[in-house]
């Protein structure tokens, strides 16, 4: 998320009663979790296991519970608890507005575009021209609609992102991390009905242009997917996952976090995706691998029972 105007370090360290050590004079441009974390950010970290990860990354601002070095031209911010002070930071610079009608009034659309009556459209969204928004669909604060987007009935578009902070040494072990960020639905997109596509935890999920998704289909909090793609019906997708222009993915797909997809790969129907998948090949199988290795290898288990008989039959 970027704040609506750079913030000074010392008023963040006030409101979340914290000791600056590094570069106290400097402003912050918004904040991000690890993931997505860009220049200019502020960033949280309560484990030692990512402490260097962190404080190496391009995080110019991290609150942490720890004092330890800090790199030129960083600040850190060291509190007892890291977690609720970003939580307390989103949720001053984004916090709760409810909305009394089923579209806000800081909502905006675009010439053209057709919502139908039982749609709602929560705060600072913007939707673009010569859409048609399908009813019960409901797209939540702070997302992008393109031009000629088309959204079937019971979608929900901007959905809290699936993500948690987790400690079991305390009786809630799971604590909701609020999600910032948005949805960003390029031109040209169609999108199935009862699809769930979440908003970044802090960043943005993004459906390139051109891309067409069936129904049933869920997108992971800060997923990218490119332009001109084709998702079948069922796909589940999760955070933090690049995919590439032009990827075909057939349906009932599974497809785990931060992982990344190459342009033109197609993947067949009910595969899961553990890990990278390379540009302009084709997929199949859980885990997935080529098509035409899997496809090999079922042959091969098939006549298992074969084999085993001419093996018995020689004893």
């Amino acid at each position: 998320m970027q704040f609506p105007s750079p913030v000074s370090i010392e008023w963040i360290a006030t409101i979340i009663d914290a000791k600056i050590t590094g570069n106290k004079n400097a402003f912050a441009t918004g904040i991000n979790e690890l993931h997505k974390v860009e220049k200019g950010d502020l960033v949280f970290v309560d484990h030692p296991k990512y402490y260097k990860t962190c404080i190496e990354s391009n995080a110019s601002f991290i609150i942490i519970n720890k004092e330890t070095e800090v790199p030129d031209g960083k600040a850190l911010l060291i509190v007892d608890n890291p977690f609720e002070a970003y939580c307390k930071i989103v949720n001053h610079f984004r916090p709760f507005k409810p909305v009394h009608s089923m579209m806000s009034e800081s909502a905006t659309a675009g010439e053209g575009t057709f919502i139908y009556p039982s749609a709602f459209v929560g705060n600072y969204v913007s939707i673009g021209k010569n859409c048609i928004i399908h009813p019960h669909v409901s797209i939540l604060d702070h997302c992008i609609i393109g031009n000629n987007v088309i959204i079937q009935a019971n979608t929900v578009i901007g959905s809290d992102a699936f993500y948690y902070n987790s400690k079991k040494d305390r009786s809630v072990w799971y604590k909701k991390m609020p999600s910032c960020g948005r949805v960003i639905i390029e031109d040209d997109v169609e999108i199935g009905a009862g699809c769930c596509i979440d908003r970044g935890v802090s960043h943005d999920t993004v459906i390139g242009k051109g891309t067409k998704m069936d129904n049933h289909i869920h997108v992971g909090h800060d997923t990218v997917i490119g332009e001109n793609g084709l998702f079948a019906a069922g796909t589940a997708i999760a955070g933090v996952v690049n995919i590439g222009n032009g990827v075909t993915v057939w349906g009932q797909v599974g497809i785990s976090k931060t992982l990344s997809i190459g342009d033109n790969a197609v993947i067949l129907a009910k595969s899961g995706i553990g890990g990278d998948l390379e540009t302009g090949k084709i997929y199949f199988g859980s885990p997935a691998e080529e098509a035409s290795i899997k496809k090999r290898e079922l042959v091969w288990i098939k006549r298992i029972p074969e084999i085993w008989e001419k093996v018995m039959a020689k004893k």
